[in-house]
């Protein structure tokens, strides 16, 4: 016998009152409670650290730059601005502190330049005018600077070696698909983390220690630091890798270093340029800095003229460290443009 389908109209079906509708609520007193304790964290949070007074201070700055008030931010920043210029681009030497000064045979674009300074005297209470031979090179101080950036553009460059060293066999260790066993993969794992962990200035201080001052602190610091952020973008390169010519290789009787060889790092290769070409540009800015605990660069110039309120020559510093990143970030995106 064959079966006859009722009809749709005629099956059962459940009836719905139109009273046991509801629709969802958006303000739910769970969510009142979210958001009460959200507000109590970011109270808590401005006022231990200090954002409370931050916006007072900036209120008190704008209404000082509209003529109302004072404010010790706006004065403090007047204060370094008109300090800061004209830049300094000459370097004067005192004569008498030169050993082999000739006045007949000066070195190239030098000149000479006397200062008359008053000078008290404590016996005879009364100023005496002291007359101070300079030699001056109009763009000696300049020169002295570049010469301490492209220290600091070497120091990010072999930090930025090294660290290629350290992180590409422990970005491979670290992937779950090549790594020999999970003993291997939490060694790795948990040395990049420790190296990712530890700031430069820290291990900088660290290496001063160590190696005294100059740039082989900061090199090692960091090589030691961005080694662990390069092993980490490394290792998850090689485990999202896509996985179809890896299959078609080990079907093909290809053992795990010959498919990681042919299979992952061909595909990985793109990537990994980025990362070191953004690591190399890191390095940069923060080998500008590592000089300030004496690891070498540009930095020790900009902490000597800091602690001695030479503003126009940090001025100069800064106005040569922003060319340098901006020359950096040209070059960068030219070596893109050609690799894509």
């Amino acid at each position: 016998m064959s079966t006859v389908r009722e009809p749709f109209m005629n099956q059962p079906r459940e009836r719905y009152k139109a009273d046991s509708w509801e629709l969802q609520r958006a303000i739910t007193p769970r969510l009142i409670g979210i958001l009460l304790i959200i507000v109590l964290f970011v109270a808590w949070s401005a006022r231990n650290t200090e954002m409370d007074r931050a916006a007072l201070e900036n209120v008190e700055a704008v209404g000082a730059v509209l003529g109302v008030g004072e404010s010790k931010v706006v004065s403090g920043a007047t204060g370094f601005i008109k300090k800061a210029f004209p830049f300094v681009l000459a370097s004067r030497t005192e004569t008498k502190r030169l050993d082999t000064f000739d006045p007949a045979q000066l070195p190239l674009f030098t000149h000479l330049e006397t200062v008359a300074e008053q000078e008290y005297d404590l016996l005879t209470d009364s100023y005496t005018e002291m007359r101070t031979q300079y030699l001056v090179h109009p763009f000696g101080y300049l020169l002295r600077v570049l010469a301490k950036m492209w220290e600091t553009v070497e120091m990010a460059l072999w930090g930025t070696i090294f660290s290629m060293m350290i992180s590409l066999p422990l970005g491979i260790l670290s992937a779950r698909n090549y790594t020999p066993n999970r003993a291997v993969y939490t060694g790795a794992r948990a040395i990049l983390g420790f190296h990712r962990s530890m700031p430069e200035l820290i291990l900088a201080l660290f290496f001063v220690l160590m190696y005294g001052f100059g740039p082989i602190a900061g090199i090692f610091a960091l090589a030691m630091h961005t080694s662990g952020v390069l092993g980490k973008f490394f290792a998850d390169e090689i485990e999202n890798a896509p996985p179809g010519p890896q299959e078609a290789l080990r079907s093909g009787g290809a053992g795990r270093l010959k498919v990681l060889r042919f299979a992952v790092l061909p595909q990985v290769l793109p990537q990994y340029v980025a990362y070191v070409q953004y690591v190399f540009e890191r390095n940069i800015r923060t080998a500008s800095v590592l000089g300030i605990v004496g690891a070498g660069g540009i930095g020790m110039e900009l902490k000597g003229r800091w602690d001695l309120f030479d503003y126009s020559h940090v001025a100069t510093i800064l106005l040569v460290i922003f060319i340098t990143v901006m020359l950096l970030e040209f070059l960068s995106q030219r070596l893109r443009a050609h690799s894509m």
